[in-house]
């Protein structure tokens, strides 16, 4: 049985990852709108993987015999001005999820919830590969010098990298 504490934070989590999936998608969307093929595969794919990580957290609540009370989610965004917006807007998501997951952690190992500290632990890891994904884009658009601009070679060149990305840290840190 989950303590009240552990139980909400779990179960705000699940809609968070619902959140991001979400917005990812929403992302995709504005890219395909923009013709940037490899930016809307990236943010489709990365949409996908948050819902299996809303579902792994939604089968642990299960597993732990809790009820999982969906929250009400609002509209993302849908109007960006360049790729680098959508990045930006996408990485800074991340640190604010990286934040609840860490507190899940904090406070499962402080009430000594060694079950769920170690289940946490995969998406602690999840969250660094995450961040330094989005690290190594924003990395790749300062190489290219991309700066936010609507046309140009900079631009087709970051599309082009976010297609073999794929949402993928490994595949990113291979590429770059």
């Amino acid at each position: 049985m989950l303590s009240d504490t552990i139980y909400q934070l779990l179960n705000n989590q699940v809609s968070a990852e619902q959140e991001a999936a979400y917005k990812y998608l929403q992302m995709a969307a504005w890219a395909e709108k923009e013709g940037l093929n490899g930016a809307a595969q990236f943010f489709r794919t990365h949409s996908q993987e948050e819902e299996e990580h809303r579902d792994r957290i939604f089968n642990y609540l299960i597993e732990c015999g809790q009820p999982v009370i969906l929250q009400t989610i609002e509209a993302p965004k849908h109007d960006f001005n360049n790729l680098l917006e959508v990045i930006h807007a996408a990485f800074e998501h991340e640190k604010k999820v990286t934040s609840m997951i860490k507190r899940i952690a904090e406070a499962s190992f402080a009430e000594q919830d060694y079950q769920t500290f170690n289940f946490i632990q995969w998406f602690v890891a999840e969250q660094h590969e995450e961040e330094t994904l989005f690290t190594t884009v924003l990395d790749k658009a300062k190489i290219l010098g991309y700066e936010g601009e609507k046309q140009g070679q900079a631009l087709y060149l970051l599309d082009q990298y976010l297609a073999t990305a794929h949402g993928n840290a490994e595949s990113a840190e291979a590429d770059g």
